[in-house]
């Protein structure tokens, strides 16, 4: 928001690993996950429960409003206990 530009880039196992943990950690299903790559890995900044898609949507052409509703969906589908289980990445 402050002038950045997004970039379309292919995450490494570790850094969707760490996205899927952060959010987990939060008793979240769903979530924008902002990090940093460095030698020591993926360093989270922050992870937004009611993210902002718009500029990845633009970057990767992918509607992610509408991956969400399927993850919902799908979930719905499923025995009310498991859905802490799963993250979508």
């Amino acid at each position: 928001h402050r002038g950045g530009l997004g970039e379309k880039v292919k995450l490494s196992s570790i850094e969707k690993k760490t996205a899927v943990a952060a959010t987990k950690s939060l008793g979240l299903n769903i979530a924008g996950v902002d990090m940093l790559r460095s030698e020591r890995g993926p360093l989270v900044l922050e992870v937004n429960s009611s993210p902002g898609f718009e500029g990845v949507e633009n970057v990767t052409g992918v509607d992610v409003a509408g991956k969400i509703i399927e993850f919902i969906e799908k979930q719905i589908e499923r025995p009310l206990n498991r859905t802490k289980d799963k993250v979508g990445v």
